[in-house]
């Protein structure tokens, strides 16, 4: 018999009341293996066993047979320790029993007892075969999974498309992309499992030409396929490869898309602020057959809130149903984003206080954010304390951040300076940017050039650092500070980031970057340009050339604020919509002073809303004025 100190549990033997068999007669042992297949409860599955037990049926020469399909009918059912604890009440089990028993425990996450079960296998003296190993790899780690490598090439098996399907996963999964590239090479025959295992595998070091190349060499393509291709796009900063893709599998039309193909689409929209697309999206999903679970109004909720459109974004969280934690969250940060700093503390209250649920950190930084943009800082203190010494919550470099932005804002820098200073990490460029543009804010000069010459001995390689310090130098007169950070970036081969900003027109997202002009409406473009620089001039404008990095004269300074991308896309909005439509605006950088500047005197004169998001939050601009109170 066979046995395991983890799994030695007797079947519930009142359970397998033999009353429901009294009056039962026992048909021969080929239909009760029928019986036992087509079970529809576990009750029938408890009768039908009972009935073998009642009859002494444990010595026909078809037990094994019923024993291999009680096995799977109990796990079938959602019974794994009945299950398990038949196969260790089984005497000498065969290699079928013994494969199945593995294979319940991989798939159910018993790691340890699938690996306790092989090794009884071998202590039998029975040979593992294909199914073995396919069973047991599903338990394996990139660790575990080389071990069982060796045996798999031991019992002359590595060539099996099973098995080779399943090393290539295991492999995949753990970011092993060259041994999972060896086996792969190596079978004879690839399966679709295989390649999709493969592009996962590519996907996940971020090859996504590697993954593309094998993803149009197959043959067959199902759903999976199609989703780890999409969502490698949407996660490795190819949006709109994502969004084209996702368009080819609609329009062939097989297979359909699921609830994973929505997500990663919507991911894909969010980071472009394609919010036509990400409506149709949602359109689509309501139209199909796709259920609108917490996972898919979530990646909505997302996508509504990057995407600019925060009162959608509030409707579908409204309408979700079983709210989890990541959908309060996302609804947390949406409302922090956008500065609507009360609703998104109302929310993280209500979460607790209503549903239960527990904050986690991701939580924190929503709920921290809030508090920054508000500049509530006895409440952002209060949260951020209370993370460790009522939630057993460690708080991570994003959650300093919050805090040092939330102090900076307040004009309290030296307390955000040593926030920084007595952190139990290193200071990433993102808090080193937060309190150097406090410190232009409020006119502390003395301590940001402190903060500046500190900097200048570490090898920061962000090029927003860099800017912030040309700012600061510049804003005290200090050309020679700002020639010398120009010098410092050369040196180091420090390259500014190219700004690049979107907007989205009729489905169709159009992308800007400074002095662009490749648009086909280039000409129009900066016709309005010229006309919007005139107008803002009237309006008191004066360029603050501060901002300019490049050793240029003040006219070409100038210029080349004038083409800066978000100014390139705005333009274009203003002469691609009605004049009474607001603007929304993407960029992947920090916006500059003088855009941000010259964006509030637009929004004035034309009479429009323009909702901008950057790098660290969105701006609505309004007659004149930002939501952010000109402190990003």
């Amino acid at each position: 018999m066979a046995s395991s100190p983890l799994l030695a549990t007797s079947l519930p033997q009142n359970q397998l009341s033999t009353t429901a068999t009294a009056r039962f007669r026992l048909p021969p042992p080929e239909k009760l293996a029928v019986l036992i297949d087509k079970s529809q409860s576990v009750d029938e599955v408890l009768q039908i066993h009972a009935a073998i037990l009642r009859h002494n049926l444990l010595l026909h020469p078809r037990y094994p047979v019923l024993n291999l399909k009680l096995h799977r009918a109990y796990a079938s059912h959602g019974k794994i320790r009945h299950s398990l604890a038949l196969f260790h009440q089984t005497i000498d089990p065969d290699l079928f029993l013994f494969t199945a028993a593995i294979n319940t425990a991989s798939i159910n996450g018993l790691k340890d007892q699938a690996f306790l079960l092989y090794v009884q296998l071998l202590s039998s003296e029975i040979n593992p075969n294909e199914f073995t190993f396919s069973s047991l790899l599903k338990s394996c780690s990139t660790k575990s999974g080389k071990l069982i490598h060796t045996h798999v090439l031991k019992f002359g098996l590595g060539i099996d498309p099973y098995v080779a399907t399943g090393l290539v996963d295991v492999y995949a999964k753990g970011g092993d992309v060259v041994s999972a590239q060896k086996v792969f090479d190596r079978m004879p025959e690839r399966s679709l499992v295989s390649s999709t295992a493969m592009i996962t595998c590519y996907a996940k070091q971020g090859n996504v030409e590697a993954a593309r190349a094998l993803f149009d060499s197959m043959c067959e393509r199902d759903i999976v396929s199609w989703n780890v291709m999409i969502d490698g796009y949407a996660q490795h900063g190819f949006p709109n490869d994502a969004l084209m893709l996702t368009q080819k599998l609609l329009a062939e039309g097989k297979p359909k898309p699921d609830e994973i193909t929505v997500v990663a689409a919507l991911s894909a929209c969010s980071q472009i602020g394609a919010l036509e697309t990400g409506r149709w999206i949602h359109v689509f999903v309501k139209s199909s057959r796709i259920r609108l679970n917490v996972k898919v109004c979530t990646g909505l909720i997302d996508m509504y809130s990057k995407c600019g459109s925060l009162e959608e974004a509030v409707l579908v969280f409204n309408d979700t149903p079983r709210k989890d934690i990541v959908a309060w969250n996302a609804m947390i940060a949406g409302y922090a984003m956008h500065g609507y700093s009360q609703d998104a503390l109302r929310l993280f209250n209500e979460m607790q206080g209503i549903t239960g649920l527990q904050p986690t950190d991701i939580t924190f930084i929503g709920t921290l954010q809030a508090c920054a943009h508000a500049g509530l800082v006895n409440e952002g203190i209060r949260i951020f304390e209370s993370m460790g010494q009522e939630y057993g919550i460690k708080p991570k470099i994003e959650h300093y951040g919050c805090l040092v932005s939330l102090l900076g804002r307040a004009g309290q820098l030296k307390r955000a300076y040593e926030t920084i200073k007595n952190m139990n990490m290193d200071a990433d460029s993102v808090l080193w940017s937060s309190v150097l543009g406090s410190c232009k804010l409020h006119g502390d000069f003395v301590l940001g050039k402190e903060i500046a010459e500190y900097l200048i001995g570490l090898n920061i390689k962000n090029s927003g650092i860099y800017v912030l310090l040309s700012n600061i130098y510049a804003s005290v007169g200090d050309y020679e500070g700002v020639a010398k950070v120009r010098n410092l970036m050369k040196e180091k081969g420090i390259v500014k980031e190219p700004g690049i900003s979107t907007i989205e027109i009729e489905n169709k997202v159009h992308e800007f970057r400074a002095g662009d002009r490749e648009h086909s409406k280039s000409k129009e473009i900066y016709t309005m340009l010229r006309k919007i620089s005139e107008r803002i001039k009237s309006h008191g404008y004066v360029p603050n050339t501060n901002t300019v990095l490049q050793d240029l004269e003040e006219t070409e300074k100038e210029q080349s604020l004038q083409v800066h991308s978000e100014r390139l896309a705005i333009a274009y909005g203003l002469i691609s919509t009605k004049p009474e439509s607001p603007l929304k605006i993407f960029k992947n950088l920090r916006v500059c002073s003088d855009c941000h500047t010259v964006t509030k005197l637009i929004s004035k004169i034309t009479g429009r809303k323009i909702v901008m998001r950057d790098r660290n939050r969105f701006h609505h601009f309004t007659d004149g004025s930002c939501s952010c109170g000109d402190f990003w």
